[in-house]
């Protein structure tokens, strides 16, 4: 049975209950810190794989191995400098696993604790991982039904994999969270006023592996992109020219999920936050989403960038985002 949608919140054709913050934990900043707080605690319980790739770097996968033969599989895809460490990519691993589904987390080029071994590493609309990742798993797990998981910078790579590849996707399920839909809106909006605290954050994380590279590739790392001071001053100095764009805006208009929401042929449920404060409600492509019936989208009044801190959210129990992506993933993988 559907519930209704609370003041503020959208759902199209979705049985997602509807998300309360927890008591005191209203305000955006306070959803986004506060749930990577509390995820914190978590430790990982992961086996990795390394992939060699055919131009001369590597993959590192995380499994969560379950205690009984799987009965689907899902890749999670982590955010801007995250990791399958991530808290958010371990409470959504654990909450798969309940359910018999096999996570496997891939770390972008960079992000799983040791550097990659070329000048380029990961972006948000680099798929090559994505699809080297999806063939692993079939490799090892043939014949299992595969879902996906993004998050933030993952949930946008997700979509462009999707949209691009069309029915050739490899899934038959996925979830995207708290998305960039439009990425020179959002790497803006990590230069203005609260944001850039977040922007600054990413930046210390950036700069650091880009000084790493600066002493490997001290030709190919321009002066620019090593005193760049903003996410949009990275990409345009580093990210774009390195990964073949012609600048930020090149890459930005190239690479953001709004474009290829249209062609995605898998059932997808998209997790929103209206007070998104790395996201701009107005940069959401409703008018896009709506159009595609391949497309669930679950859109609350509150709950930050990839927060979802609940009232639920006590002790060992799963959060609201973990129990919503899990249940989807469960009911279109599983229960057929």
């Amino acid at each position: 049975m559907k519930t209704q949608a609370a003041p503020g919140e959208s759902r199209a054709n979705s049985d997602v209950p509807t998300f309360r913050p927890f008591p005191g934990l209203g305000n955006p900043h306070a959803q986004t810190v506060g749930a990577r707080i509390r995820r914190a605690r978590l430790r990982p319980r992961y086996r990795r794989v390394r992939i060699d790739t055919d131009d001369g770097d590597f993959l590192d996968l995380d499994i969560r191995e379950l205690d009984r033969p799987p009965v689907a599989t899902c890749l999670l895809l982590h955010g801007l400098e995250g990791c399958a460490a991530s808290g958010y990519m371990l409470s959504s691993a654990e909450a798969m696993a309940a359910r018999g589904v096999l996570p496997v987390s891939l770390n972008f080029r960079s992000c799983s604790g040791e550097p990659n071994r070329t000048l380029g590493s990961y972006h948000s609309g680099r798929t090559d991982d994505v699809r080297r990742a999806l063939a692993w798993i079939d490799g090892e797990h043939p014949g299992l039904p595969r879902g996906a998981v993004g998050f933030s910078l993952g949930g946008n790579a997700l979509l462009v994999h999707m949209g691009s590849a069309g029915p050739a996707a490899g899934l038959e399920a996925a979830v995207a969270t708290s998305v960039p839909y439009e990425l020179a809106e959002c790497a803006d909006e990590l230069g203005r006023g609260l944001g850039r605290v977040y922007g600054r954050y990413f930046m210390r994380r950036l700069k650091s592996k880009l000084v790493e590279k600066a002493r490997r590739f001290p030709a190919d790392v321009p002066e620019r992109a090593l005193r760049s001071t903003s996410v949009r001053e990275f990409d345009d100095t580093f990210t774009a020219p390195v990964h073949g764009f012609r600048d930020a805006d090149d890459y930005y208009e190239r690479c953001s999920a709004a474009r290829f929401v249209a062609g995605v042929t898998v059932p997808t449920l998209l997790l929103q936050a209206s007070d998104d404060p790395l996201v701009p409600a107005r940069s959401i492509p409703l008018h896009l989403i709506s159009a595609n019936p391949c497309l669930e989208l679950h859109m609350t009044a509150r709950g930050g960038h990839v927060g979802y801190y609940g009232r639920e959210d006590r002790g060992n129990r799963p959060g609201w985002m973990e129990g919503r992506l899990a249940d989807y993933l469960a009911r279109r993988l599983v229960d057929v």
